[in-house]
């Protein structure tokens, strides 16, 4: 009942829509900047309202437990003993929202990424609240994670509703999503530039289109205008002015891009091995973000640092107020809390864990350097600064998105030669060692590859087993070429697989390959069809996806891949077909159109 409501109440306002705009006589790219400026708007508005609920829960639970027992996180005591359960107290409210609201929580910025660009970006409003509170609980309770992924996704999904109401296809919406995004973290900064980066290196996968450019443009500026308005013309994260007092110093900061780059991989690859520990655990599912907070909270007693965003102690390292062997301890037990949190199922992101990382890691090389080159006035805060750019950069692959950001944050043009150098330097290395980011390492492992567009992607995720024929037509390879002009008579096909006594492929065999000496009569009965065949087989594996199929066909030009098992590669167990390639693909691409709907 309340669904046809809905349904009603949609069509209504998409028909009184349409009349206005036809009345107005307004081109399509117009009305494009128009959505993009209330996007812009709200996407600004729902950055607040994300922010200030994780202010209010950090009061409630924080600094209100530390006004009643008289303790402060700063120095330690007896009382400090009870922040161990502040996370799992979050975990406690976000179980709700998991019983509920499950499949609003699942998927992460991975699933966002995979929704905007394979399935055509049409995104549900419900999640806007529910994952929103989830995040904000888990962050405002001590999680180790960070509120842009979220509030990324919370403005992308904005965006998809105004385009739904709108009824637009594909490459708009998907358009209207990265907005709504590119608001989200334009907010969150008071960033626009990086805002509009994020977007297009990011969500959009840098994909240009100036159309596009011009809208996340002016969503990303609306954002920072309603950010600025209500917080104040203040970045997220206070960075000291930054200096460059030798040009040495660029061959410390090509140093710090290779660190960095190392650590970003080691990072990706320990926090889906932590991930998967948790998804191979025994336990009902709902314990596991229990399990999670309480690590967390363990975790916290002994370096509170790891609590939420991190922001306020990223601003102490920028500022060179930690010793070089703490911010070098918190580089491994941040990314560990971090993982727990989110491998345990409890909602956030990992932009802010990335920030993080990369400032203590620059903040704990900057103080060695200091002890290393005293002669030289090295700033340790500098290196946490452009260790934070380029760790986002190497864990994410973004590095315009990283070098904006630090431009943006301390609004000096001498940064720039340094975070670009470690920002490239960091990226290419965790490139090298690690194909996938952060953020596409899920997408991989479900053979999803974002950057092949979805006909690659619905090809990968169909198997050869499952298309190909079985009952095949062979021929044994001592038949001879008068009982094979026989054979081909009866038969509508025209490539035939030879096997031996064995059932085993020795070679293939067309109609085409015959042709040549089907009039010689002298040969009929002396000459066998492995005499005319080709020996020099291409096969598939039951295994392997169409794509893959596919690309074989194509090498050769041929119509057909027998197919064997994988333990000796010559018993033949079916045979596919380009044509029964096309026609699953069709299949699969009408039903995936149809989900989608």
């Amino acid at each position: 009942m309340l669904k046809n409501v809905k349904n009603i109440i949609l069509e209504g306002l998409q028909q009184l829509s349409a009349r206005f705009l036809d009345s107005l006589r307004i081109s399509e790219n117009t009305f494009l900047i128009i959505l993009a400026v209330l996007i812009g708007l709200l996407g600004g508005l729902g950055n607040y309202a994300f922010r200030k609920t994780i202010e209010f829960i950090h009061w409630l639970i924080f600094e209100q437990s530390a006004h009643l027992l008289q303790f402060s996180l700063e120095t330690w005591s007896l009382q400090r003993m009870v922040v161990v359960v502040f996370p799992v107290l979050g975990a406690l409210l976000v179980l709700p929202l998991w019983y509920w609201f499950g499949e609003d929580l699942k998927g992460g910025f991975s699933g966002f990424l995979e929704r905007v660009n394979l399935r055509g970006a049409k995104l549900r409003l419900r999640p806007i609240f529910t994952r929103g509170f989830g995040a904000a609980l888990t962050i405002g309770s001590g999680g180790s994670a960070g509120q842009e992924g979220p509030i990324a996704m919370i403005g992308g999904a904005i965006g998809s509703q105004f385009g739904q109401l709108f009824k637009m296809g594909g490459d708009r919406l998907k358009v209207l999503v990265a907005c709504g995004s590119a608001a989200g973290v334009a907010a969150t900064f008071n960033a626009p530039i990086a805002g509009v980066f994020f977007a297009q290196e990011i969500v959009l996968l840098s994909s240009f289109e100036l159309s596009s450019f011009t809208s996340i443009v002016i969503s990303s500026g609306m954002a920072t205008v309603v950010s600025r308005a209500l917080l104040g013309n203040t970045p997220e994260i206070y960075a000291p002015v930054y200096t460059v007092h030798s040009y040495w110093e660029l061959l410390l900061y090509v140093a710090l891009g290779l660190l960095i780059g190392m650590i970003a991989t080691l990072f990706i690859e320990s926090h889906f091995r932590i991930k998967d520990r948790f998804v191979a655990l025994n336990l009902p599912p709902l314990a596991k973000p229990l399990l999670g907070g309480l690590l967390v909270g363990l975790i916290g007693v002994v370096f509170p640092q790891v609590f939420g965003n991190g922001y306020e102690f990223i601003e102490d390292v920028l500022l060179g107020s930690q010793t070089w062997y703490l911010l070098a301890a918190l580089v491994i037990i941040k990314a560990i809390a971090t993982s727990i949190t989110l491998g345990s199922g409890l909602p956030g992101g990992l932009f802010a864990p990335c920030l993080y990382l990369g400032a203590v890691t620059g903040g704990s090389f900057g103080h060695i350097a200091v002890q290393l080159f005293p002669k030289m006035q090295i700033s340790p805060g500098a290196y946490a600064l452009v260790g934070m750019g380029a760790f986002l950069s190497a864990a994410t692959h973004a590095p315009m998105t990283a070098i904006f950001l630090l431009f943006e944050i301390t609004d000096s043009y001498e940064v720039i030669v340094p975070i670009m150098l470690a920002c490239v330097i960091g990226t290419s290395i965790a490139r090298h060692f690690k194909k996938d980011s952060l953020e596409t390492v899920e997408l991989s492992r479900a053979g999803i590859d974002l950057e092949a567009g979805k006909e690659r992607n619905i090809m990968k995720a169909l198997k050869v087993g499952d298309i190909m024929v079985r009952d095949v037509e062979t021929v044994p390879e001592h038949m001879t070429l008068g009982q094979f002009a026989r054979f081909i008579a009866r038969t509508q096909h025209t490539n035939f697989p030879l096997v031996n006594a064995g059932g085993h492929l020795t070679g293939i065999i067309s109609v085409q390959d015959f042709m040549g000496v089907v009039f010689d009569p002298h040969l009929m009965d002396l000459v066998v069809v492995k005499e005319l065949a080709t020996t020099n087989v291409i096969t598939a594996h039951a295994d392997e996806n169409l794509d893959q199929a596919m690309r074989k066909i194509g090498y050769r030009n041929i119509e057909q891949l027998p197919v064997v098992d994988r333990a000796s590669h010559r018993k033949l167990i079916g045979i596919i077909s380009r044509r029964d390639i096309v026609s699953a693909y069709n299949r699969a691409l009408m039903s995936r159109s149809l989900e989608d709907q």
